[in-house]
């Protein structure tokens, strides 16, 4: 079926699934005002979170925290342009590009294997230039959108198993496992939510059976191999069933114990901003931990508002502008890029208070680091063009 969508006022026609035409004198011409303003405020409350959570860290480096805090402003501006800038371009042609940016980080991968940088026991980083970077985030951004003009693309076909399903498996499989040999949690994550994208892009449940078989077959191996998961694992089944006030000063349950401290201490309104004092104790609150300063500092009030953000951003990514979207690949990039964007802050949020074991993902436009808000804001640029071709039919087969 043909179908036309505007673009800066002018009519573009192209073949896809979906939409008649005239559902394009609904569209809507702007992004999501509300996604939109959600990651502002998500970025404006990380430079303060930030702030508080990195004076430790700055005088182990030998530097100040206000210098630490410009490094990190300075990468927020860069997301925030990099968000801008995405949203202007057509997810369309992102798509398209996609694929060569999952290629370019199998290579980046396979590198850092060998040439990366070793932090906190793992290898997850490369050097350029004096700038440190995370293949893995590449390799998690393109492999999302790629899959969604994938599994778009194969919408005729989607149950046949070597046509559709394989080719799918196949860009998946390769792409966790080269980051699962050093970042496990990440892998396991992005193996999750291309799960969720291929269960609504119709995949058949049989084929989905198999998947999980062999996601929960290949998630035993890679811990059982490994002694730091498999020690992470053990804290956390311990932790559950009980706190063993042996381990509590120098053992694996450190990391969560520390931040379940700084939790209970913020109380409903928090000790204030600034007067964390946690951050003294927990490792890398400024990245891995940073939602336990949130709730140390600005109490139960803040870590609410904080997880209520992310709600709506994932309510808003989700129900409005997926269901929404022109067609098949504008619904599944919707997807992809909101479960990315919450997922981690959930997740994060969740290892902070002790629901989840420790996995060192970060917060969200919040977490130091450069990678992590370079990425997420491009996806969240992503997510603010599909909003911008939305049309007012509901697309059930995002539920369906």
């Amino acid at each position: 079926m043909m179908k036309y969508t505007s673009i800066a006022g002018k009519q573009k026609k192209f073949t896809i699934l979906g939409t008649a035409p005239e559902e394009v004198e609904n569209a809507r011409q702007g992004s999501d005002r509300v996604l939109l303003v959600s990651f502002i405020i998500l970025m404006l409350f990380g430079m303060m979170a930030v702030y508080s959570a990195i004076a430790y860290f700055a005088q182990t480096k030998g530097t100040t925290a206000g210098a630490l805090f410009a490094n990190h402003s300075v990468k927020l501006i860069l997301g925030f342009t990099v968000m801008l800038i995405a949203s202007k371009i057509n997810y369309h042609h992102v798509v398209k590009w996609s694929r060569y940016g999952v290629l370019v980080s199998w290579v980046l991968l396979l590198v850092v294997m060998t040439a990366g940088d070793t932090v906190f026991g793992a290898r997850r980083s490369l050097s350029v230039g004096g700038f440190s970077f995370q293949p893995s985030s590449l390799a998690a951004v393109s492999l999302l959108l790629y899959i969604s003009g994938l599994i778009a693309e194969k919408q005729a076909y989607i149950r046949e198993f070597e046509r559709s399903f394989v080719p799918i498996m196949v860009w998946i499989s390769v792409t966790c496992g080269l980051i699962a040999i050093e970042d496990f949690s990440s892998a396991a994550l992005l193996f999750v939510i291309c799960f969720v994208m291929m269960f609504v892009g119709r995949v058949p449940m049989l084929h989905l059976g198999g998947i999980i078989a062999i996601g929960i077959a290949g998630g035993i191996f890679l811990v059982s191999s490994s002694p730091e998961r498999v020690a992470r694992v053990n804290e956390f089944v311990d932790q559950v069933i009980t706190i063993r006030s042996a381990e509590f000063e120098t053992g694996e349950g450190y990391q969560s114990q520390q931040a379940q401290i700084a939790i209970a201490q913020g109380g409903v309104t928090g000790v204030g901003i600034g007067k964390s004092t946690q951050r003294d104790f927990l490792p890398a609150p400024y990245n891995d931990f940073l939602f336990a300063i949130v709730a140390e500092e600005y109490g139960l009030i803040g870590a609410m508002t904080l997880l209520g953000l992310l709600a709506v951003i994932l309510i808003r990514g989700v129900w409005d502008v997926a269901r929404r979207a022109e067609d098949e690949q504008g619904a599944l990039v919707a997807l992809a890029a909101t479960l990315m964007i919450t997922m981690y802050g959930f997740i994060h949020a969740g290892v902070s208070s002790g629901i989840l074991p420790v996995t060192g993902l970060p917060m969200p436009f919040m977490s130091y680091g450069g990678s992590s808000i370079l990425f997420t804001g491009l996806m969240a640029g992503v997510l603010l063009n599909v909003s911008k071709h939305t049309t007012d039919r509901e697309r059930p087969y995002i539920f369906a």
